[in-house]
């Protein structure tokens, strides 16, 4: 059974605390909080203040996925909101081995998020350090975009690296996942499956993730 992690990012910020409730009732395993700093991607969203107020609403998973150049600035930031999971991408991280000794050190879960422009190859000398790939499957930087398709041969192929090497390491897929195409995901080999606006513009948001948590 897959993971659901709900995007806060499609939530409505007016309405935070009572989005944030909903999820905690509902059978959503985590919150999928998105930081986006206007550099690495064409829009920003929200620092460790909004985190941390999210945080104290629930006692689920917080998923944090670093979309911002230099991460490792704000790494300990992130540990004291609250985060459990901190995802920096490939594309941002000079260092990355040295950017996952921090997340680590600190205390989280590590996790590495790649744009659907990356091939799945360039992780293999990373893959044993981690606890978690994020696949785009849109590009990066705002929510309500269509699934790329090419992201199931990824997930297979991610599957395979993550299995000949008898790794316990988490496929998550970011970015229109939605009640039609989530069982091909689920089947190509993903753990995890945020959904932002399919959770957040639904007319019930909680049926819809018992949905997407029975597929």
């Amino acid at each position: 059974m897959a993971i659901i992690a709900p995007s806060l990012l499609s939530a409505n910020f007016l309405q935070l605390q009572k989005d944030c409730e909903m999820l905690d009732r509902s059978q959503a395993d985590w919150f999928h909080l998105d930081v986006m700093d206007g550099r690495f991607v064409p829009n920003i969203s929200f620092g460790p203040m909004v985190v941390e107020f999210i945080r104290n609403t629930t006692k689920k998973c917080c998923d944090v996925h670093l979309m911002i150049e230099e991460p490792e600035k704000y790494a300990e930031a992130f540990k004291k909101a609250g985060a459990d999971n901190l995802t920096v991408h490939y594309e941002a991280c000079r260092h990355l081995h040295r950017n996952i000794q921090q997340i680590k050190q600190l205390g989280m879960k590590a996790g590495v998020a790649i744009n659907p422009h990356t091939p799945v190859d360039v992780l293999k000398d990373i893959l044993k350090d981690i606890d978690l790939v994020c696949v785009m499957s849109v590009n990066p930087g705002f929510g309500g975009q269509s699934f790329i398709p090419h992201t199931i041969h990824k997930i297979k192929q991610l599957k395979e690296m993550i299995n000949e090497q008898l790794l316990n390491v988490q496929i998550e897929i970011d970015g229109g996942v939605t009640l039609d195409n989530a069982r091909t995901i689920i089947d190509a080999g993903a753990d995890i499956l945020v959904a932002g606006n399919t959770v957040f513009k639904s007319a019930n948001p909680t049926a819809t993730i018992d949905a997407l948590k029975s597929i």
